[in-house]
């Protein structure tokens, strides 16, 4: 006897919510795209036959809706604060001595990449995502629910867990981005259609959250890595370090890169350790942010107008590679003013072809 459609269709949901976990976020499928497009196919026939039991996490709801009439402004529970920057490791260990002397003792530091996308904010009630912002101008963002909706990275609702219960509030900050190889096609194609290649991804990235059209977003299949909080009702612990693993349980992408070290010499050695991999990793990254451990060390350190004291980032000299002129064009302005257009030879660099 066949299974009640109500039990097949939180199975076929279970089933594919576990299936986009694996593809998505631990890039270890364990199902051919056939059985997957199956499983999905038999869920949208369910759905279709019990528009009753339809839900807004369904995996189905992923490809988009209708297009939006425009972008609501929303206010952030806690802003989205910039980080200070530094380029030299001098400056790094300047920010350690400061930490020390405002909080009295050597804290712990958590690294992680500094992922070269646009910044997001995920809100979840009860495990169920319910607002993606962007960050706009840190205390006030747009809302891009619907476009985020299609980034099978993010879940729509976090998996439960009874060792780490899911806090009832959740915002989750982080970066949405393009992975280089969706990058690399999208500008084949473009290239091989005639039309203009787009300059880098993050501008790629950010143009299709800007699209009203959810379904043209879906077509980018932007990705998302978490890389810290906003407001949290309950989380139950003082680690950031701990919070992340939290994260990744609930089914939260967290980067593979993230250490966390005792002082800020082992913080200096991944630094420069990460230096020599961040440019075959598959995604864009300029720096390495490192960060005070201990939320309740955060507290005590406090904030700037601007940023937190209790992080700084560290950015590496951009990548320089040699090419060949292969010949310059020349347009004439409506002035009669020339401009030179220089045809290189497309270079590989950062894991992108320019």
């Amino acid at each position: 006897m066949s299974q009640p459609a109500h039990q097949r269709i939180n199975k076929l949901r279970q089933e594919l919510i576990h299936h986009n976990h694996l593809y998505y976020v631990q890039a270890q499928p364990s199902i051919s795209d056939r059985e997957y497009d199956r499983l999905m196919k038999e869920l949208s026939d369910l759905e279709a036959a019990h528009p009753d039991l339809m839900t807004e996490d369904s995996p189905t709801c992923r490809v988009g809706g209708e297009p939006i009439a425009g972008f609501k402004t929303v206010q952030h529970a806690l802003p989205m604060m910039s980080i200070d920057n530094t380029y030299d490791a001098e400056s790094v260990r300047a920010f350690d001595v400061r930490m020390r002397k405002l909080l009295g003792v050597q804290p712990r530091y958590v690294l992680e990449p500094k992922v070269d996308g646009n910044a997001a904010s995920l809100r979840y009630e009860n495990g169920v995502l319910q607002l993606v912002a962007t960050r706009g101008d840190g205390r006030h963002g747009d809302d891009i629910t619907a476009q985020a909706r299609t980034i099978q990275a993010i879940p729509l609702r976090l998996r439960s867990s009874e060792v780490t219960p899911i806090p009832p509030i959740l915002e989750v900050r982080g970066e949405i981005y393009i992975p280089n190889v969706v990058f690399q096609k999208i500008n084949a194609e473009r290239a091989a259609s005639g039309e203009e290649r787009f300059m880098n991804p993050r501008n790629l990235t950010a143009g299709a959250l800007k699209q009203l059209d959810p379904k043209i977003t879906a077509s980018r299949r932007l990705s998302f890595v978490s890389h810290g909080l906003g407001e949290v009702d309950e989380l139950g612990t003082d680690s950031y370090w701990q919070s992340l693993q939290m994260l990744q349980k609930w089914g939260l992408p967290v980067s593979d890169h993230v250490k966390i070290v005792d002082d800020i010499d082992a913080a200096v050695v991944e630094i420069e350790a990460f230096a020599k991999v961040r440019g075959k990793l598959p995604f864009q990254t300029d720096g390495m942010v490192v960060k005070v451990d201990s939320l309740l060390q955060r507290e005590k350190a406090g904030y700037t107008s601007k940023a937190p004291r209790w992080v700084i980032a560290f950015k590496y000299a951009a990548e320089q590679v040699q090419t060949v002129l292969r010949s310059v064009d020349w347009n004439v302005g409506k002035g009669g003013t020339l401009t030179p257009v220089a045809r290189l030879e497309p270079v590989l660099i950062g894991g992108v072809t320019v």
